[in-house]
Parts: structure tokens; C-alpha cells; sequence
């Protein structure tokens, strides 16, 4: 039987897109592996968001290819489809290249790669690279639902447009239809991602985007209260999926700050179990710099809709992200992104370089910043930004919470890594959790998969240390449907078939 082993880079985006093509060639009857040294196909799902990414997917595959040269290497994922007529004549050591256009002509890639052929296929970004997942790279009971694809904000420094198109969203029947399907299986997190989920219910016909902010009134402004037509599509779909019945936790990933949709607060203040976690890329704190970068409102706007946020959510969790050395920041302006971010007080954040890719609006700008600068910058906003979630997280401590147990590590100590609902896979800090091993009940609440009640102890760097509560399990981890309905094809997770020592 042909075998397949993927490789992921990039974003949540990019790992629902290995999801669904790992789904569909198994539907082709290829059989995943996980040990790279049996694959007959490594895909090398890559990213091609900025420099340091492309350079780190083109790596992996020319690793892969020296590693295992008896194995047909495909390059997939957006690099690809960026640029595949470069990389069809420079990377000669790909023998296939598939954008992400169109998951559904995967088997049109596969087919001639394994004749012998050297296919490239890329598709015009149309519709939503969504569909059937059996086999999910995240966490146990942890899974990314994508709602919308491609963004129509055109920031003067972001590649996502040329690279997978405008916005186009799914629709809600189609979400809620998924998460049912999910929950079934067990699944107890729910992050829904996109591009722009504040842009969700708009497509490429129109034409919001370009008029200035995305005309969604504010609760309480011309009439609008939450019964209202005039609500959002993003607030619509929250209260579908507020109807559900089970415990489960939703998290919105990525909202674009200059069209946040405001009138979800009274939707997420009738249901906690769509938490509070806010997750929004304000980028810089610099007024000239923020409109440069094609972004419509004001440092001041920001701070403002922050302290929203927080006066409708008191225990509310703000991720944000920054961008250093974009072209003109001079040390006044990355001193007002400073003065931002200690202002705004997120919980958490990320801090990039500026990288100037070709066909961005920023890629001919004036003012470039050395990289030996920018890099500064990055490093002192990193330092503020731990200083503040230190201080953020000791607010949490002398408190339980539902942790969804993700690793139980192995030795004699009782220990566990798991996160709560102000931590997002992957990019936040987690709870340490310490059990008694020798104790039936506590070794048996926790198990990857399972939800557990915990006291935050103390903090530790950006993690809580923790011990179970007296009211230790939650969410059992199940592999059967509601009334004892087996379910199938039963939901698989990567981390279950990794060893330690496993090929990649």
C-alpha cells in the first residue's frame, strides 16, 4: 500500500488544509505514516507568509529529499502556490508542487507523481478549503474550524491576499454542522480561525472592505440591541452555535481591530462557554505607522476598544500581535508602540520583524529600518510583554479552572501540561498540573483528552503551576456518540501515533 507522510509549517490555516489532504488521500485508500523513513510521498506543507518561513519549508524539503531519496517529495501548502512557476525550474528537487487553491485535485497530484510524472497544479482561490477531517494534528479534543478564507484588509505588509485570495466565508449550517459533528466525536475545544473572522458573512463581491471600517454599529448605537437584523454575521453564527447542547469551549482566533464586532459581547456574556479570549493583531501603537500599514483607525481607537472589552469582560484574555522595523518606524514611533502596549495590558502576544515581500504595497516604501534595529525592537517589546503576563497571570492564581490535559509526562512525579480558556494552543503558556500517581482516582482524570478541575497555585515564566481540585474530572475523553451510538470513522489525532523516536 502507498504511504504518505506530512510535514506541517505555518499557521492553524495551514494545519486544517494538511488535515483535509490527509483525509482525502486516505479516502483514496493511501495509508498515513509517521515515520517519514516508510512514505513513499513526504508533502511538505509550507508556508510562504514571510522570508524566514519560506526558507525554513524549502529546507524541509531539501532535507527530505537528501534523507529519503527513494521517496516522491511534494511541495504544498502556500509557498506553492505563490510561486510554483519559480519553483518548478529553481527547486528541481521537488518532484511535484500543488497549491492551495483546490484541496480536491490532491488525487490529480498524486496519480502522476507516483508514474513517475512531475505535476504542478494550482487553482484560482475560489470557495473554502474545508471538509471531512478524520485525522487532526492538533491536540486531543482540541480542533481549529476554519470559517472564512483569504482577507480583502490589503495591509500594506501582509502577502495573504496575493496569496489566498479576498474573503470568502462558509456558511453558518455548514459551521454548526461540523462542530455538531464534532462535539459527537468528543472534541471538547473549538477555535474557530480565518483570516478575518470580523469580515465573516462577506464575500468578493463586496465591497465593505474598501469604503473604510466595516459598517457594524456598536450595541446600543442606532437602535441595535441583540434581537436586531443589523448584527453581524460573526454574532449570528455565535448564537447558532450557542444553541448546541454539551460542554465544549469556543475561542475566536484573529479579529481584525478596525471592524471588531462588538455586538458579540452580549451573545458570549449569555454563553460562557464562548470565552472571552480575544485575539486581535493591532501591529503597532504608532498612529503614522498604523495608517502606513493601511489600517483605519488610531492608536487611541485601539486602547479604547481594549477597555471595552475588558468592561464587558473582566477576566477577559487579549492576545495581540506587533510588527518591528516596518518601513518609517523611527525610535519616537516604536517608543508610542511601547507606551501601547503597556496601556493595553494584553495578556499575551507575538512579536515579528518586518519582512519585505514582493507584490506588498510596503515592498517599495521608504525608510527602511536595519534589520539589527528592528530586531532591538522586537526584543525590548518581548521583555515588556513578559513583565505584563507575569503580572496578568498572578491576577489568576488562588483560582480553579477546567484544564484540557494535552501531555502527561512520564516519570515518577504525578505532572501534566494542559491549558485553560485564556490559553490558545500552541502560541500561550500553559497550567503545570501536579496529581498523585499513586492515587486511582487522580491518575485515571488525567489522561490527554480529559478535562480536569484545577487550583492555580503560582506562576512560573509564562506558565501556572497547579494541583488538581477536589472536583477533579470534568470532560472524559470519549470515542462513542451520545446514548452509546458508536461513531465512525472515529476521530484520529497525530499525537496518539508519535513515539518519541520517530523519523521526520
Amino acid at each position: 500500500m502507498t504511504e504518505f507522510f506530512i510535514d506541517e509549517y505555518g499557521c492553524a490555516k495551514n494545519q486544517v488544509d494538511g488535515e483535509i489532504i490527509i483525509s482525502r488521500l486516505t479516502s483514496f485508500g493511501l495509508r498515513q505514516t509517521f515515520d517519514a523513513s516508510k512514505a513513499n510521498i513526504i508533502i511538505v506543507n509550507s508556508c510562504g507568509f514571510i522570508n524566514s518561513a519560506k526558507k525554513e519549508s524549502i529546507d524541509a524539503l531539501l532535507r527530505a529529499k537528501k534523507n529519503y531519496p527513494d521517496a516522491k517529495v511534494l511541495l504544498a501548502g502556500c509557498l506553492a502556490e505563490r510561486y510554483a512557476d519559480v519553483l518548478k525550474d529553481s527547486l528541481p528537487e521537488a518532484d511535484g508542487i500543488f497549491g492551495n487553491g483546490d484541496l480536491s485535485k490532491i488525487d490529480s497530484v498524486v496519480r502522476p507523481l507516483l508514474a513517475g510524472k512531475r505535476p504542478v497544479v494550482t487553482a484560482e482561490q475560489r470557495g473554502i478549503s474545508c471538509g471531512k477531517r478524520t485525522m487532526l494534528l492538533s491536540y486531543r479534543n482540541s480542533v481549529y474550524v476554519k470559517i472564512t478564507e483569504g482577507c480583502s484588509n490589503r495591509c500594506t505588509f501582509c502577502a495573504i491576499p496575493i496569496i489566498r485570495g479576498s474573503v470568502r466565508s462558509r456558511s453558518a449550517d455548514d459551521i454548526v454542522d461540523e462542530i455538531k459533528t464534532l462535539l459527537l466525536l468528543g472534541v471538547y475545544e473549538i477555535n474557530l480561525i480565518g483570516q478575518d473572522l470580523a469580515a465573516y458573512g462577506t464575500g468578493e463581491s463586496d465591497d465593505v472592505f474598501g469604503t473604510g471600517r466595516f459598517p457594524i454599529p456598536r450595541i446600543g448605537e442606532d437602535g441595535v440591541n441583540e434581537g436586531s437584523e443589523k448584527l453581524s454575521a460573526l454574532a449570528r453564527l455565535l448564537k447558532k452555535i450557542s444553541a448546541l447542547k454539551g460542554r465544549f469551549i469556543v475561542r475566536l482566533l484573529y479579529i481584525h481591530p478596525d471592524h471588531f464586532n462588538r455586538d458579540i459581547f452580549p451573545v458570549m456574556q449569555k454563553d460562557p462557554r464562548i470565552v472571552p479570549y480575544f485575539d486581535i493583531p493591532f501591529q503597532s501603537g504608532d498612529d503614522e505607522i498604523i495608517k502606513a500599514m493601511n489600517r483605519k483607525c488610531t492608536a487611541k481607537e485601539y486602547v479604547r476598544l481594549v477597555r471595552d472589552i475588558r468592561s464587558s469582560f473582566p477576566e477577559a484574555a487579549i492576545r495581540t500581535t506587533f510588527l518591528t522595523g516596518f518601513p518609517g518606524e523611527t525610535e519616537e514611533a516604536f517608543r508610542s508602540t511601547q507606551r501601547f502596549l503597556s496601556d493595553i495590558q494584553s495578556d499575551w502576544s507575538g512579536c515579528f520583524t518586518y519582512s519585505r515581500e514582493e507584490d506588498t504595497a510596503s515592498y517599495g516604501m521608504k525608510g527602511r529600518v536595519p534589520q539589527k534595529t528592528a530586531l532591538e525592537r522586537k526584543r525590548a517589546l518581548e521583555a515588556l510583554q513578559s513583565e505584563i503576563t507575569e503580572s496578568r497571570l498572578k491576577l489568576r492564581c488562588g483560582k480553579e479552572y477546567d484544564v484540557l490535559i494535552e501531555e502527561v509526562v512520564a516519570g515518577e512525579e504525578g505532572l501534566a501540561i494542559g491549558r485553560a480558556w485564556f490559553q490558545a494552543p500552541d502560541v500561550d503558556g500553559s497550567f503545570v498540573v501536579r496529581y498523585d500517581r499513586d492515587d486511582e482516582a487522580e491518575r485515571s482524570a488525567v489522561q490527554c483528552g480529559n478535562v480536569v478541575r484545577v487550583f492555580a497555585d503560582s506562576v512560573s515564566g509564562v506558565d501556572i503551576d497547579s494541583h488538581l481540585a477536589s472536583n477533579l474530572l470534568i470532560n472524559k475523553k470519549r470515542s462513542r456518540a451520545s446514548g452509546g451510538t458508536a461513531v465512525s470513522p472515529p476521530l484520529l489525532y497525530a499525537s496518539d501515533f508519535y513515539d518519541a523516536g520517530d523519523a521526520r
